[in-house]
């Protein structure tokens, strides 16, 4: 009996994780469609999963970006964050750009009925709120609310504080290079632990979907089908233009769709959880361990992704903008949508940790050019599919942000991972074979 039991346990295991995960997405969608709100008993099985991630998610930033900082030298630091940063910025306008060209062209929200639904409006950020903000008043309890742009900030800084005190005081240099191995076998530690919450994710996946869609209905993914339709194909376009044309130009001798495998475990994950934050351990271990990535970029380039590129969001926003403005029949006028694409740029990293920060933002961009607040409870039935669709996309520009940077930096193995083989399975359940 041991032996069969070993046997099966085996032959799941040589099965990629990735086509476990999707085989698991879409038993629990159907098994939702079919037994409605009794899915619901599955639930708890789903939140466990949700956090197992989130237990992660700060341990694995500050030994990531601890480790990483040790590599690196303060001028190759300011490479580093400034190009990170700065395709950062560039993205998120053009996803914006996209968001608005497909509204356009598509209209969606054009003869639909408008039914007024309740809607709750939180005041955003304001700009001195928002930099203020990164700077925690207490790290520590920063790290336990799970207050990501604090943490980041303070790892950053103590990082830096520590190559300073090597450099300069060498009665420390051996206790300051302690101290960074420490970090980097904790490191290596969380990705073990990552590793065993990916298997338990099989279960988890299962569980979200079927709660989720036995809950909400079918419907979720039909009705208001003109905005989701938009936001998928505007989602598509960007991938496609922004991020595999960025990748095209920048590492020309490597196939995109190399990057596309090496990036599907946390596109999946980022579609069935809709947290950039949580999906972040999965993504650090897409960087690293498929994409071949060096710690010193990715370590930075990832953490600051989950809290600060928000591409999904910049497209859903205008487009949904679009929607809303059809809906109520106040078509937009251009100097109106250019509007709608500098406040969902602008305000996009004061509310990426805002719970339902996608309807917060909405709420702001339709004061901005006068739309009712009310259309926001009326797209909200078709928000978990729409802030599925967006956390997925800016995962994947995380991924390949961190890539192009770190092709500028000469930070990448091309010869291993997802670039050395293009029929490779990306998500194999036994990284000791990489």
């Amino acid at each position: 009996m041991a032996g069969t039991l070993a046997s099966i346990w085996k032959r799941y295991r040589s099965v990629g994780l990735i086509y476990r995960i999707a085989v698991a997405f879409v038993i629990g969608s159907a098994a939702g469609v079919v037994f409605g709100e009794r899915m619901v008993v599955v639930q708890p099985l789903g939140d466990l999963f949700l956090r197992l991630l989130n237990m992660l998610v700060v341990p694995i930033i500050v030994f990531t970006l601890l480790t990483g900082i040790r590599q690196l030298s303060p001028a190759r630091l300011g490479r580093i964050g400034g190009a990170t940063v700065a395709l950062y910025a560039v993205t998120t306008t053009v996803a914006g750009v996209i968001g608005l060209g497909v509204a356009n062209v598509l209209q969606p929200g054009r003869g639909v009925e408008f039914v007024a639904g309740e809607a709750e409006s939180q005041a955003p950020p304001s700009l001195t709120e928002v930099v203020l903000g990164i700077v925690p008043n207490n790290p520590v309890t920063a790290m336990a609310d799970g207050n990501l742009l604090g943490t980041v900030f303070f790892a950053i800084v103590f990082g830096i504080a520590l190559t300073y005190v090597r450099a300069n005081k060498p009665e420390y240099a051996e206790s300051v290079d302690s101290l960074f191995e420490a970090f980097e076998v904790g490191a290596e530690a969380m990705f073990v632990v990552v590793r065993g919450v990916l298997e338990y994710g099989v279960i988890g996946v299962f569980a979200l979907m079927a709660a989720g869609i036995g809950t909400e209905g079918v419907g979720v993914f039909s009705s208001l089908g003109e905005l989701v339709l938009a936001v998928g194909l505007a989602v598509l376009i960007h991938i496609a233009v922004t991020y595999l044309g960025l990748l095209m130009t920048v590492v020309s001798d490597v196939s995109p769709l190399a990057f596309l495998r090496g990036s599907k475990d946390a596109m999946v994950t980022a579609f069935a959880t809709r947290s950039s934050s949580g999906t972040l351990p999965v993504t650090m271990t897409n960087a690293e361990e498929d994409l071949r990535i060096d710690e010193r970029v990715y370590s930075f380039a990832l953490p600051v992704g989950a809290t600060a590129n928000m591409d999904g969001a910049a497209i859903r926003q205008a487009i949904t903008v679009v929607f809303a403005a059809n809906v109520v029949g106040q078509p937009l006028a251009l100097t109106e949508q250019a509007l709608v694409l500098i406040v969902a740029v602008l305000i996009s990293i004061g509310t990426a940790g805002v719970p339902g920060a996608g309807i917060v933002m909405l709420t702001v961009v339709l004061t901005q050019v006068g739309l009712p607040l009310t259309v926001v409870g009326f797209v909200a039935g078709v928000d978990p599919i729409l802030g599925r669709i967006a956390t997925m996309n800016n995962v994947t520009g995380d991924l390949a942000v961190a890539t192009v940077v770190g092709k500028w930096n000469d930070a990448i193995d091309f010869t291993t991972g997802v670039w050395a083989d293009g029929t490779a399975a990306v998500g194999d359940a036994a990284p000791a074979d990489d």
